[in-house]
């Protein structure tokens, strides 16, 4: 299949997109454009061991420079797309280059959700979303920094382990009622609050941040709605992503939480295809629109994008995963928990390692394991196939997980 497909987005999708469009056959001209200098990278080691200083920016590259050479694939790095004319078919650079193309792909992803608070723009208040972000926040992690992490989810809870584990203090202000509350049920939340005040990170719930003060060298402090004062070297807010709907919207394509897709990855124009953290979908297993911040969805939604792309009509149909890794505990999340009527925990939180899944009528939804690979393994087949399970046998780990499902 010939023609020229432009790529508008550098991130873990567009990685994927360039070897599984050579891989489904097509011959045409590949153009690839992203907003950032680098060659499309991982973004988790971000809050992890690149910020820790564990891994250089070469190891972060998903391919390296001669894929994308060997590929026949055109880089457009450190230029951003600021228009697309539909009826055209062609993208607007902002240097003023104009890229015509016979098929559209969209993954810019999505950028941090900013703090509005008075004092915000201070100098020394972060967001963790890119490698330009990790450089700025290196000028001010050194030991003994004090260190206030607003939002306590992936994000936070990441960056408070990589900034205790380096001797940091650090405060952690959660505006919810307990950590990662939109994702994991009270158990884990539980669980993760302890494992952090183990290691001297201070959890503080129902908080609500009203504002920073500090000069021209930098924030100094962080004051919350009930009056609390929180000394502060440095500041990394982590309160949820937007998808970067913006090139969509104005060019007239339909959005809807995000760059809105059917099930083979198609937006509203049939030219144009959105995958990654920028789009809605329909999922199949859970019946409604979702959107997800995965690696692993990025990369399953681009081999599903490359496929329709040159004509192989292919269907979208995965079991998302998440995985978050703190001090030496991994979770690994497979499966939506939308609507759930029911917890079974697995196994002796106490233990470091157990499960923590998650029912509705009796069919497993989900499934939190930590530090348990072999029950998230199980769960990943039993969850696809809509298995119900029997919550009695579930909540005994010496019971296998694929010998509590029910006929």
């Amino acid at each position: 299949m010939n023609g020229h497909i432009v790529i508008v987005g550098a991130g873990h999708a567009a990685a994927q997109v360039v070897d599984s469009l050579r891989r489904e056959g097509f011959t045409g001209a590949l153009t690839l454009v992203g907003d950032e200098p680098h060659l499309p990278y991982q973004r988790p080691p971000l809050s992890k061991k690149y910020l820790a200083g564990e891994l250089g920016m070469d190891r972060l590259y998903i391919r390296p420079e001669t894929f994308y050479a060997n590929h026949g694939v055109t880089l457009r790095l450190g230029q951003r797309a600021i228009a697309i004319d539909l009826a055209a078919q062609q993208v607007t650079l902002a240097n003023g280059a104009a890229l015509d193309y016979t098929q559209l792909l969209l993954c810019p992803g999505s950028r941090a959700r900013k703090v509005t608070a008075h004092g915000a723009n201070l100098p020394g208040i972060h967001y963790l979303r890119n490698a330009a972000d990790v450089e700025a926040i290196r000028s001010r992690f050194r030991p003994g920094a004090r260190v206030v992490i607003v939002g306590a989810g992936y994000i936070g809870l990441e960056t408070a382990a990589t900034c205790r584990k380096a001797g940091l203090e650090v405060d952690v202000l959660e505006m919810a009622d307990r950590p990662m509350n939109r994702v994991v049920a009270p158990e884990v939340s539980a669980f993760f609050a302890d494992q952090h005040a183990r290691e001297g990170v201070r959890i503080h719930i129902n908080t609500v941040v009203s504002g920073f003060d500090g000069d021209a060298n930098g924030v100094r402090e962080v004051h919350t709605l009930d009056g609390r004062v929180f000394p502060a070297d440095l500041v990394v807010a982590g309160i949820g992503v937007l998808p970067e709907t913006a090139l969509a919207e104005a060019a007239g394509i339909a959005c809807d939480n995000g760059i809105a897709v059917d099930s083979h990855c198609r937006t509203s124009d049939p030219h144009v295809y959105a995958i990654g953290d920028c789009v809605s979908a329909p999922s199949l297993r859970y019946r409604r629109r979702v959107r997800l911040e995965s690696v692993d969805n990025a990369f399953e939604q681009a081999k599903t994008a490359a496929a329709n792309m040159v004509g192989r009509e292919t269907m979208h149909d995965k079991v998302p995963w998440f995985w978050s890794d703190q001090y030496d505990l991994k979770l690994l999340i497979v499966g939506l928990n939308f609507d759930y009527d029911q917890v079974v925990i697995r196994g002796d939180t106490h233990s470091r390692s157990f499960a923590c899944a998650y029912l509705r009528h009796q069919e497993l939804l989900a499934i939190d394991c930590v530090n348990n690979p072999k029950d998230y393994m199980a769960a990943r087949k039993v969850i696809e196939a809509c298995g119900k399970v029997d919550p009695a046998k579930l909540a005994d780990p010496s019971i296998a997980l694929k010998d509590t499902v029910v006929e």
